[in-house]
């Protein structure tokens, strides 16, 4: 797998910015946000998509959903919706997993 632009944001390759960050993860702001609030967990580990995990990803899987509960909390949402792409067909245009964290604004289902 490639370096991901996400890994470049990471390193400060390229301007992105960070809101949080741990050993195993990080979030940055989406620059095409869908919400007023539209943030992205990514695991550093190269993951290129969530169909594509190993079950000995499952304890860094668990942990990226207690990131965005935890990014969604220091941003002050109530509700917010989560994502994942996967694939051409479901809109991934990045090939390395990340999760949507989107609030702000009421959304209708389905999503599209």
């Amino acid at each position: 797998m490639d370096e991901s632009i996400f890994i470049k944001i990471l390193k400060k390759e390229i301007p992105g910015e960070i809101v949080y960050e741990d050993n195993d993860c990080f979030a940055i702001k989406d620059i095409n946000p869908q919400a007023p609030i539209h943030m992205l967990v990514i695991p550093k580990k190269p993951i290129e998509r969530l169909s594509e995990a190993s079950p000995q990803d499952s304890v860094l899987l668990g942990h990226l959903l207690t990131v965005v509960r935890k990014v969604a909390k220091n941003r002050g949402l109530d509700s917010f919706r989560v994502a994942i792409n996967d694939g051409v067909d479901a809109c991934q245009s990045v090939y390395q997993l990340h999760i949507h964290v989107m609030g702000g604004r009421g959304f209708a289902w389905p999503p599209g």
